[in-house]
């Protein structure tokens, strides 16, 4: 993920600047320790006006040599709301939610009009537990009955 502003205040004789760029990145080698992932599904989604949708993130998604992917943990959780749309994009909470990331009644909001997006990445041997059944739903909203939203997803983990 990526931070770059420029502020700039004009002064008496002067104008000083202020440039901030700033980048944060998980890097993951092949594996299921620390550093490492072994399982990754992404894709481009359309929701409905007020539709919403479960991602099982322990045995319905599939990847794209066609195997169906069980998540043990996350190492990654990427989502970026369309510049274009008009709602908002809110992800987390509903029935059995992967809560070990947001809690089981949280959401993120991810705005309209710019590109928005969320990031979320670990390192370490543990990431983020996936509880087949219990406690492995991604859930993904569109706030308003207006229009349909658009956002890119990408969900990095290990199979163990």
């Amino acid at each position: 993920m990526t931070a770059s502003v420029a502020q700039t205040k004009a002064q008496d004789f002067t104008v000083t600047t202020d440039p901030l760029a700033r980048i944060w990145a998980t890097h993951l080698e092949s594996g299921t320790g620390a550093g490492q992932a072994d399982k990754a599904w992404h894709d481009q989604r359309t929701l409905t006006a007020s539709a919403t949708e479960d991602l099982d993130l322990a045995g319905t998604l599939v990847d794209v040599y066609g195997a169906t992917i069980t998540f043990a943990r996350i190492k990654g959780l990427f989502v970026v709301a369309a510049a274009a749309n008009t709602n908002n994009v809110i992800i987390g909470a509903g029935t059995n939610p992967w809560a070990t990331l947001f809690t089981a009644t949280g959401t993120v909001t991810l705005k309209p009009g710019a590109a928005c997006g969320f990031f979320a990445g670990s390192g370490d041997a543990v990431g983020w537990p996936v509880t087949a059944a219990t406690g492995d739903i991604l859930k993904v909203a569109n706030s308003a009955g207006s229009t349909s939203v658009t956002y890119d997803v990408v969900i990095v983990g290990c199979s163990a």
